[in-house]
């Protein structure tokens, strides 16, 4: 198991961050508009990523001096990647007298496996990539969180990462405190996904946090075909019917197939 880093991020981290995101989106004439992780938030298995046409892109930034605290680790970025079937990419940074800039030319990245540079616009291809049960879990927690923000409730952190739960606290009335959420993908033709097993363990250490827990289910179709794989960067159908206590939710689970 990699470590997942829950603390604040530091003053040098914030501002490294700021000047990879600028250094991204110099290399779009319009901006990037399909970042995945974007914003300095824990937990940090990667910093930074986004998707370019069929590929993905995870980003670690390090400083080359070994001054500057960054959270998270290598493994962590390894089994992002791994779990989306993308590329770990680490951005060694310098600091000079202009700020934080990348130390290697071009796009600056270079693969953790093998420490080539990576140039994320010569890697997309018209090759159809199956999403992965970590993708996919990504895009039910964003779809959660976008109903969520979209009744006026504080997201106070998010992640897809299969291994961790809850995937969302959120805050919905200040009296009230914080409140989690279970998220889980259900692919068509299953059309609900089963709540987690070992739902006695989540809520005991999230206890001391909050007992106010939820579970949610989203499903995804082709939107071409309901039968067809559904394919990264594809147009995809989206049911979520909202919230589910979690306790009512796990006492009945659908019998597997």
């Amino acid at each position: 198991m990699h470590e997942i880093t829950m603390a604040d991020p530091s003053r040098d981290f914030l501002a490294m961050w700021h000047a990879v995101g600028s250094h991204i989106q110099s290399f779009f004439e319009d901006g990037l508009h399909s970042w995945l992780k974007v914003e300095p938030r824990p937990p940090f298995l990667e910093h930074l990523s986004f998707r370019l046409g069929n590929q993905v892109f995870f980003i670690r930034f390090e400083d080359v001096d070994e001054r500057a605290e960054v959270p998270g680790s290598r493994e962590g970025l390894m089994s992002v990647a791994e779990g989306w079937n993308g590329y770990p990419c680490l951005m060694p940074m310098r600091r000079t007298l202009r700020g934080w800039e990348p130390d290697r030319p071009g796009w600056g990245l270079i693969d953790l496996r093998d420490g080539k540079p990576v140039d994320p616009s010569t890697l997309v291809s018209e090759e159809q990539v199956a999403m992965t049960d970590w993708e996919l879990l990504d895009f039910a927690v964003q779809v959660v969180r976008n109903a969520l923000k979209g009744r006026g409730y504080e997201i106070m952190s998010s992640n897809s990462n299969p291994q961790v739960d809850p995937n969302i606290w959120f805050v919905a009335d200040m009296a009230q405190g914080p409140e989690w959420v279970v998220v889980r993908a259900a692919r068509f033709p299953e059309l609900k996904a089963q709540p987690p097993a070992y739902r006695d363990e989540i809520a005991r250490n999230v206890a001391q946090m909050s007992g106010r827990g939820h579970f949610a289910s989203v499903s995804f179709a082709s939107a071409d075909d309901p039968n067809s794989p559904l394919w990264r960067g594809y147009c995809a159908e989206v049911e979520f019917e909202g919230l589910e206590p979690f306790d009512r939710a796990c006492e009945v689970q659908p019998a597997s197939t």
